[in-house]
Parts: structure tokens; C-alpha cells; sequence
């Protein structure tokens, strides 16, 4: 059993028809249908049912793929080690992104990181946090810069500094004009404009200051809130950070008074799972524990 005979065993196991993973695997059929039957010859086990059309796995071969997925892991992992070692700090980082990360705090952590580290160079991914971690999980990234909450399961992480969350709006929705900071009951019946993935935060926080939030507009992107707001549409509520993503000539905001609507970028990446050199370093600078 050899790395290439777990590589032409997962094809199989992936598409389900020897004919498709041929294809997938750009082989003749017959070579992968023989090299499969010289596994399970190796093995003692039948590792698929052959079917007219199709291959279903047995429980021998369910065993398999399972250890053949941590086997090619691993080998992969160990082949960048490797490249990481021979390159020294050099290369490219791969990076996730979310649009409510803040330009500001990304940007102080890449130029703090490219000042020591010169040769390095960056691929930016941008997307909301559940695409980011899609992208860490199938190895696209190695670093996601995310923001709380989010789901810590299988992921390590470290945090840099929290900020207040910030109630954006034009100058005829100021209704305190003197003041810097507001109180959260002061956003009743107000048309508030959010990034989606902070509803429910915001909708706990509201109902413990005893009202209902009036959500006029929910949007996938702290840009869009921002650039709403921006139009006069209602009120946004963002990180402050955020700010740098808008174009501020119409907008005013003030900051919410509530330890409950104060948010964290963090560095995230895949529990037990190799990171090059580049990454660990890159996280070393970035924000604190």
C-alpha cells in the first residue's frame, strides 16, 4: 500500500464510479480498477461493492478512507514543513478575511508583520466568518481574520483588543446631537440597519433593556449597513472599526454604552492541524491573547 494507491482509493470513494474518478484522476479505467483490486488483494478485504453503475463502500473501506484522508494530511503537511524549512521565512501567507475585520486593525498587523518579515508576500480571501472557515477547513487559508461571536469549535484562536459597537446615522436621524456615546434604549423604535450575523445579539441585548428593536434592513456585509446609513435610510449599527470601510462624509455615530455590544477581531485557524512557519509567526503578531 503506497501513497498513490490511497490517492486513487479516495477518487473512488469520493466520486462513487470508478469511471468518474478515472476521469477526475485524468487515467485509463482499467489501470484504476486494477490497482484497486491490487489493495484489497494486499489488504484481505473487499474495500468496495461494485455495482452496474456505481461502488459503495464497505465498512472496511469506510475504515480506509477515513485513515487515507489523515495519511495524505499529514504527508502533505509534513512536504510544507519541509518547503517552510528549506525557504526560511519566505513565500506566500494565505489569508481569510471578513469585511467587519476593520481595514485599520488588519492593516497595523500586516505592517507590523511586513516590517520584520519582508520577503513574505499575502493571497487575501474575503468573505462573511462562515466562508472563511470553510476556506480554513479545506486548507484555501491558513489564517482567518474573523469577528465575535463565532462558533470556537475546532479552532484555535487569538484575539486582539475588543471595541464598543457604534449606532451610525445621518444628521436628521441625530436625535442627541450633543452627546458622543448613547445608551441602548435610546435606539426605540428607531430603524436600525445590521450586519445579519449580529441580530440575534442585538435583538438579546434590546429585549433585556425591555424593548423590541425595530430591524428595518438585515444585510450580509458591515459595507452595506454602513453605505445604507450613509443614504439616510435608518440607523447602523457596526463595530467601530468599521468605520474605515465607509465613505463618513454624511455620517455621525455614536457608541453604545453596553459591555454587551462590544465586539473582538480574531485570528483563527484549524485546531491540530500543521500551519507553516509564515502563519504561526504572522499570529504571534497579531493582536493578544
Amino acid at each position: 500500500m503506497d501513497i498513490r494507491q490511497l490517492k486513487y482509493f479516495l477518487a473512488i470513494a469520493e466520486e462513487g464510479q470508478i469511471t468518474s474518478a478515472a476521469k477526475k484522476l485524468q487515467m485509463a479505467q482499467p489501470p484504476l480498477s486494477q490497482q484497486l483490486k491490487l489493495l484489497e488483494e494486499e489488504l484481505g478485504v473487499m474495500l468496495v461493492e461494485r455495482k452496474p453503475r456505481s461502488v459503495q463502500l464497505t465498512d472496511a473501506g469506510i475504515i480506509l478512507r477515513n485513515r487515507a484522508q489523515q495519511i495524505l494530511e499529514l504527508t502533505d503537511s509534513t512536504a510544507r514543513e519541509i518547503t517552510d524549512f528549506v525557504k526560511g521565512l519566505k513565500g506566500t501567507l494565505s489569508i481569510g478575511t471578513v469585511s467587519s475585520s476593520g481595514a485599520t486593525l488588519l492593516t497595523e498587523s500586516l505592517s507590523k508583520f511586513h516590517k520584520t518579515y519582508s520577503g513574505v508576500k499575502f493571497e487575501i480571501h474575503e468573505g462573511n466568518t462562515f466562508m472563511i472557515i470553510d476556506l480554513l477547513s479545506k486548507g484555501i487559508v491558513e489564517v482567518g481574520i474573523v469577528r465575535t461571536p463565532f462558533n470556537t469549535s475546532n479552532l484555535e484562536y487569538r484575539y486582539a483588543q475588543s471595541e464598543p459597537m457604534i449606532a451610525v446615522m445621518t444628521q436628521e436621524y441625530d436625535w442627541a446631537t450633543t452627546e458622543d456615546t448613547i445608551d441602548v434604549k435610546e435606539l426605540i423604535d428607531k430603524p436600525l440597519i445590521i450586519y445579519r450575523r449580529f441580530e440575534q445579539l442585538i435583538r438579546d441585548t434590546c429585549l433585556k433593556e425591555g424593548f423590541d428593536p425595530v430591524i428595518f434592513c438585515k444585510n450580509d456585509d458591515a459595507r452595506t449597513t454602513l453605505f445604507w446609513a450613509n443614504a439616510g435610510l435608518g440607523i447602523g449599527i457596526v463595530p467601530k472599526s468599521a468605520l474605515s470601510l465607509a465613505n463618513r462624509e454624511n455620517l455621525i455615530y455614536k457608541e453604545i454604552r453596553n459591555e454587551a455590544l462590544r465586539t473582538q477581531i480574531a485570528a483563527i485557524w484549524i485546531k491540530d492541524k500543521y500551519i507553516s512557519s509564515l502563519a504561526t509567526k504572522f499570529i504571534e503578531n497579531f493582536g493578544q491573547h
